[in-house]
């Protein structure tokens, strides 16, 4: 069988790949992880959102926050709750400029609910709605076209968001001053 790739292509690949990762978590601000815990842990109630592979991560995010023990939903799933005064809708749409997205934080707006912001376009829409907003330095689909990144589209953003989803639970947790056992508690047994 002919080799379709180098094993010096891949380690390269790899490489490559880590150090994206790497410079958009280095590029995040201890503000805006201030602002996010403090915007999370204050909130009666979440809901998230997210389009594509993002929303997968928002709603990897939500079962965290669950576990956390914190009142979470997802938007668009049946359980979603009136959210309004007191509660947070947590929004991502790292190239930003996303209909669908724009349209919720605005009926967040109007029911009274904060929100709390992560993207990679800080300064385009619906950005101007957040109360916080989460900078994540990557690669998002509105700035691929001129990248040599390793990662296609916006893989860079959509990790990185990943694994600060997962960081910050970790200081909820230490927050809340819970631990593992905990959070392990409340995961579901219905698998």
């Amino acid at each position: 069988m002919k080799q379709i790739i180098s094993l010096a292509d891949w380690e390269l690949q790899k490489i490559s790949a880590m150090n994206e990762i790497s410079e958009a978590i280095n590029g995040i601000s201890q503000e805006s992880l201030e602002a996010s815990i403090r915007e999370i842990t204050n909130a009666k109630k979440i809901a998230v959102y997210a389009c594509g592979r993002e929303g997968l991560t928002m709603k990897a995010f939500a079962m965290r926050l669950f576990h956390a023990g914190l009142s979470v939903h997802v938007v668009g799933e049946m359980t979603t709750p009136y959210i309004g005064t007191g509660d947070l809708l947590i929004l991502t749409c790292g190239p930003g400029e996303v209909s669908t997205v724009k349209a919720i934080a605005n009926q967040a707006k109007i029911s009274g609910a904060r929100i709390l912001y992560f993207t990679a376009q800080p300064a385009i829409s619906p950005a101007e709605l957040a109360d916080s907003k989460f900078f994540i330095p990557a690669q998002t689909m509105a700035n691929d076209t001129e990248s040599q990144n390793t990662l296609p589209m916006g893989s860079a953003f959509e990790i990185s968001l990943f694994l600060v989803c997962d960081l910050l639970v970790n200081f909820i947790k230490f927050f809340r001053q819970e631990n593992s056992a905990v959070l392990r508690a409340r995961h579901t047994n219905m698998e």
